[in-house]
């Protein structure tokens, strides 16, 4: 089970940090990745983060988020920096076994999702 976090509502230029409370498998051992959705359009990811604590972004969000996790906690992060109207979407983590992907349909999405609105 995967339950989300942090979102809201901010004005271009503001922060928001968002968590991922994970449960119900290995979290240290998968890849853990943040999603995004603007209705009408297909998710993307935004950020992964590798059992090795490596994290890869598309390009749009490179020096304004940053992703990360604790592993005693079983908790996934994304901090969000410098917002712009376009990253206005809903916003999921995701959790895949095997190594990190960009792909959403190499990960299982279990969590609600959280919105995030930049105006």
């Amino acid at each position: 089970q995967l339950v989300e976090s942090g979102g809201g509502s901010v004005r271009g230029g503001g922060s928001l940090r968002l968590s991922c409370a994970a449960s119900g498998f290995t979290f240290p051992r998968s890849c853990m990745a943040w999603f995004r959705q603007i209705p009408g359009q297909k998710r993307e990811a935004v950020a992964t983060i590798d059992t090795d604590g490596m994290a890869t972004y598309r390009d749009s969000v490179k020096g304004r988020f940053t992703i990360s996790k604790d592993e005693d906690e079983n908790v996934l992060y994304l901090q969000m920096g410098m917002l712009r109207p376009e990253d206005t979407a809903m916003y999921y983590c995701a959790a895949r076994g095997g190594p990190c992907s960009w792909l959403g349909t190499d990960y299982a999405f279990r969590g609600q999702g959280t919105q995030v609105t930049v105006s």
